[in-house]
């Protein structure tokens, strides 16, 4: 069930149109760039579209106007299938990891940003429900990278907002022990906190 839905939701995003798909991201960065979590927020993890994903670029830019530090994910480095964060500039050099995905070159000696010392991480999804489950690619990366946050009982940084097209809300989605909730997700709609 969960693979099919995922896939059929992967396929319905492919499918808008590059003109869709910029409105789309327009009306749901608006959102965002006035919302009080990324007005308060200086450390923000973004990252880069792929597989028809929401496009963050323009609020990448809004963010370096206002002298946020803005950070990329980057799989695999000393833990294998967790990700770290690393600066990103406008001067930042990209090359595609194993998934296609662009992330900043980096070296093994380079110094990572640790993920609890972001402020606000804007996570792609499949698709999410209205009690803060989400479905990603099936990776499982932002689950394994954030699973600290299960021990915690009162600081809960980073802040954990889900981007997605309207049409990904689903009814209900099954929650599994490692899975880790989002706080909001934003559509093209509405910013919605749980």
């Amino acid at each position: 069930m969960n693979q099919q839905l995922r896939q059929q939701i992967r396929n319905q995003r492919r499918s808008l149109s590059v003109d869709q798909r910029r409105e789309l991201s327009t009306q749901l960065v608006q959102h965002l760039a006035h919302s009080k979590v990324f007005q308060k927020s200086r450390h923000i993890a973004f990252y880069l579209p792929n597989d028809g994903e929401i496009d963050l670029q323009s609020l990448i830019k809004i963010a370096w106007r206002h002298k946020k530090y803005c950070y990329l994910p980057v799989l695999g480095l000393k833990h294998g299938r967790a990700l770290w964060f690393l600066p990103y500039t406008p001067g930042t050099r990209l090359y595609k990891n194993r998934f296609g995905i662009k992330e900043p070159v980096h070296s093994r000696h380079q110094r990572l940003f640790k993920t609890q010392s972001l402020d606000l991480i804007l996570m792609p999804l499949v698709a999410f429900d209205h009690e803060g489950n989400r479905m990603g690619m099936g990776g499982g990366y932002y689950d394994r990278t954030l699973a600290y946050l299960q021990q915690r009982k009162i600081w809960h940084k980073p802040h954990r907002i889900g981007t997605a097209y309207e049409f990904q809300r689903v009814e209900k989605l099954t929650s599994r022990s490692w899975d880790i909730p989002i706080e909001g997700v934003v559509t093209e709609k509405m910013l919605q906190i749980f």
